[in-house]
């Protein structure tokens, strides 16, 4: 199985669990300021990561930690039993699967923009209203840096891609062209 899904399994139970406890939003901080915090720490990073730590004794190290960063009872409880099923170096994988199915359930999608130039708040609204009707869901925008689309705007939304960057309407153009 791969890591993705194993990822996903954890958090789907940590999701049905925040929707028990009425605490999903709660749990989401808490989740991302762990996930920031073995980001951010070179020894925990190794600590999750060390296939010759056994899963016991980097559950109680990490519990300790989780301790001390004042973690609820609930999240250590959690990340003992994934600890202890030796799926700890999963963390990031974890939380940013619980991420996606708070988005699913929340109703929020997210939409990759990538032009030359950053959107003005008022296209990014513009944009974000548009992509709102069409999708029946709340759009989160991202927006990449993209210089080789010439000018424009380049979104995608899930699988779907919408271009109307000069890139994009070059490419049109030359396959009319051949196929003339």
């Amino acid at each position: 199985m791969s890591n993705r899904l194993v990822a996903r399994r954890y958090a789907k139970a940590m999701v049905d669990l925040g929707l028990s406890q009425g605490s999903l939003q709660a749990i989401q901080k808490e989740l991302a300021a762990i996930d920031a915090l073995v980001r951010g720490n070179a020894d925990l990073e190794r600590l999750v990561a060390a296939p010759l730590v056994g899963p016991t004794k980097k559950a109680a190290a990490f519990d300790a930690v989780l301790a001390q960063a004042n973690a609820t009872e609930v999240v250590r409880k959690f990340f003992m039993v994934v600890a202890q099923a030796a799926r700890l170096n999963l963390i990031h994988e974890i939380v940013a699967a619980f991420d996606e199915l708070v988005d699913e359930r929340m109703g929020v999608v997210n939409a990759a923009v990538s032009s030359t130039q950053s959107l003005s708040p008022s296209q990014a609204k513009a944009l974000e209203v548009s992509l709102s009707a069409c999708t029946g869901k709340t759009v989160r925008l991202r927006w990449n840096p993209d210089a080789a689309l010439l000018g424009g705007i380049k979104v995608q939304v899930g699988s779907t891609v919408y271009d109307a960057s000069l890139l994009g309407q070059l490419r049109q153009l030359k396959i009319k062209l051949l196929t003339a």
